[in-house]
């Protein structure tokens, strides 16, 4: 599928990818380019980078990297195609009808055979659930208290005892094994061939924000049930557990100003079933940033419901993390005197439940309290050791006036002096080297290719390379003082190589956008890569002179790379000992040549 290169610039040029990002996460200036921690993985110190000069983002925690197209397509997990649509929606771009290359055809087409195999088989699911043979997990869902409507309403289902019958079910509907294990409700076994994932479990569907099932969950029924408790889906071309919520497809239309976050799939069921239609769960992982970002799509109003147990706490405190990195506030809801959601309304009902939700606890607060539990206020020296800790979490405050609404709050509840309490916190920061302390970058060689480091010759060559080309896209116009010394040649790898190419002809063209050198490429790694090329770490360098000699020590270096790659293969390729002559000629004129910035 492709549409004309001039709608996709259009709508790529429309949407400024600094402003698309921080609709998913909460993005801070850092210089000239914009961080935050990344949502495709977990961590606690942002390495996650948008540009928007470049009009692209780049990941140094795991590597990914692209522009707002590629960006939309893995946060909403969807197609080019979808994320092109909703970027032209965004800005009331009227796209034409697409057309459809052989390779895109043939992606388009396995998507749409694992969706048409998830629907089959929850149809299977919810049909054997009413069956005679679903008795046992009826009268399940009866103990749970769960309505025929609210059943209906998430499509459950069973999983027969004999998986096989799935099989035969699928197989009948025109679905061949590979593509059921594409959709993960199969895997080959050696000695069985091909085995079903789930039986004799309750199946919770798994559906995107769009009502499609992209995966599914399944529950044992009683303690003497084997296997683990809940099993879940592998992740496949649709589903991905860290960027999807279970209800999500329900509660983005609750309209009631806030999400409700639970643990496990019955705490949203019994709580729709109630009337709280905004809860949603994580998908048998705890909760992620792709997941937060997905939230903050519909609100910055976040309030925890998770399990009351030591577990549910530690969950609920690296939830607080994780929403606070994204931008967003969290509350906790007190489940006390019992577990979960499940059972605090099957007991008290819907209405105490509500104003659990009124009274619902400042996050930070809860992590005091919870922080609390870990000293004894009776001993005088532990008590202590309890404030000095509380001065150092309000020190992660970087905004005075809500640092200083903290102190005030934590002194009225813990009966400490505000003055008191606020100059434990100065002290505290003097001693461990301020507020919201900014993480500490490590000093670079001047020209970015002479550290010290244990690679190959090939992947220093390769670094070389990575790092002219990203000096050319922030310094384009040293294309021309260069351009009789390097070709697309000199890069040895067949990815580089193709940016190069691009990347030369557009400066000649003077309409170099990195954005749009990244949609050459339609496999996802291959635009991390590309991002890569664009986006490599250059020195920061304040004289003329240092930015000179630096480009040109990278310069010399891709060149001598170049030289050694292609004399390596001169003894039998007469091309290869053509371009190692010329790359000699070439390397010793570079050597006496100085390349000006002005």
């Amino acid at each position: 599928m492709y549409y004309p290169e001039e709608i996709v610039e259009e709508v790529r040029q429309r949407n400024d990818i600094v402003d698309v990002i921080s609709g998913y996460v909460g993005l801070q200036k850092r210089g000239s380019n914009y961080v935050c921690c990344c949502p495709f993985h977990g961590e606690k110190t942002p390495s996650f980078y948008v540009s928007r000069s470049k009009q692209i983002y780049k990941c140094f925690g795991c590597g990914e990297g692209g522009n707002v197209t590629s960006f939309v397509m893995k946060y909403e997990n969807c197609t080019f195609k979808e994320a092109l649509k909703m970027l032209a929606d965004r800005v009331g771009i009227a796209l034409p009808e697409a057309q459809y290359s052989e390779e895109a055809k043939r992606r388009e087409s396995r998507r749409q055979k694992i969706l048409g195999v998830n629907k089959e088989a929850a149809k299977f699911y919810y049909y054997q659930l009413r069956s005679e043979r679903g008795a046992r997990a009826r009268e399940y869902l009866d103990k749970r208290e769960l309505s025929e409507e609210t059943r209906k309403s998430f499509g459950l289902g069973f999983a027969p005892v004999k998986g096989e019958e799935l099989l035969a079910y699928l197989r009948q509907k025109g679905f061949k094994d590979e593509q059921i294990r594409d959709a993960g409700l199969a895997k080959t076994d050696e000695r069985r061939g091909t085995v079903t994932q789930f039986w004799n479990r309750v199946i919770f569907p798994i559906q995107d924000i769009n009502h499609r099932v992209i995966g599914f969950g399944g529950r044992i029924m009683g303690s003497d049930d084997k296997g683990p408790k809940y099993l879940n889906s592998p992740e496949t071309e649709i589903f991905d557990k860290s960027r999807n919520l279970y209800g999500m497809n329900y509660a983005r239309t609750s309209r009631t100003g806030n999400i409700i976050l639970c643990e496990g799939y019955m705490d949203v069921i019994s709580m729709h079933q109630a009337g709280f239609t905004q809860a949603v769960a994580s998908l048998g992982t705890a909760f992620t940033p792709g997941q937060a970002g997905l939230i903050k799509k519909y609100t910055k109003d976040v309030l925890l419901a998770y399990d009351s147990d030591g577990a549910g706490v530690k969950a609920a405190l690296r939830a607080i993390g994780i929403l606070k990195d994204a931008g967003m506030s969290g509350k906790v809801i007190n489940m006390s005197p019992y577990k979960d959601p499940d059972e605090f309304i099957k007991n008290l009902g819907r209405e105490a439940f509500q104003e659990r939700i009124e009274h619902a606890e400042n996050s930070f607060m809860f992590e005091i309290r919870m922080l609390e539990r870990d000293f004894d206020m009776n001993d005088p020296e532990e008590k202590t050791s309890f404030y000095n800790r509380i001065a150092g979490k309000l020190c992660e405050f970087g905004e005075d006036v809500e640092r200083e609404n903290y102190i005030e709050a934590v002194a009225d509840k813990y009966h400490i002096g505000f003055e008191n309490l606020r100059k434990l916190v100065v002290n505290t920061a003097a001693r461990t080297g301020g507020y919201a302390a900014a993480p500490i970058m490590r000093e670079r060689p001047k020209s970015g290719i002479n550290a010290k480091n244990k690679n190959t010759p090939e992947e220093n060559a390769k670094k070389a390379q990575r790092l002219l080309l990203t000096w050319l896209t922030d310094y384009p116009q040293l294309y021309a003082g260069i351009k009789s010394y390097i070709t697309p040649e000199d890069f040895t790898d067949e990815l580089y190589k193709k940016v190069a190419q691009r990347m030369f002809e557009d400066i000649e063209k003077d309409r170099l956008s990195p954005a749009a050198i990244i949609d050459m490429f339609a496999e996802e790694k291959e635009q991390s890569e590309a991002a890569s090329l664009l986006t490599a770490s250059i020195p920061e360098l304040e004289s003329v002179q240092e930015k000179e000699k630096a480009f040109h020590d990278i310069l010399v270096s891709v060149k001598r790379g170049s030289y050694d790659y292609w004399l390596e293969r001169s003894g039998v390729d007469i091309t290869a000992l053509s371009r190692a002559i010329e790359g000699k000629k070439a390397l010793e004129e570079l050597n006496k040549t100085h390349i000006s910035f002005n």
